[in-house]
């Protein structure tokens, strides 16, 4: 079954949440760990935007689309 990244994030935070109230690991590790987590999915949704672009680019014409990194960036950077 495939996730968004919102609810693949949104899983792993209920997990992580529920280790730590239960004593596993300590305040440390959860920071560390939903910090790990956020970073996966930050690549998570990349790959799926740049995947449905791909498919938009399969379906029209070449030189009319930028290429999938130039995309990306130009609608998702905000460096």
């Amino acid at each position: 079954m495939k996730q968004t990244s919102v609810e693949w994030f949104s899983n792993q935070c209920y997990e992580l949440f529920e280790q730590y109230s239960e004593g596993k690991f300590d305040r440390i590790t959860l920071n560390k760990s939903m910090v790990d987590a956020t970073e996966k999915a930050k690549e998570i949704e990349k790959k799926q935007i740049t995947d449905a672009y791909q498919i938009g680019i399969y379906q029209g014409r070449m030189d009319k689309y930028l290429e999938i990194d130039q995309y990306y960036n130009k609608t998702f950077k905000k460096d």
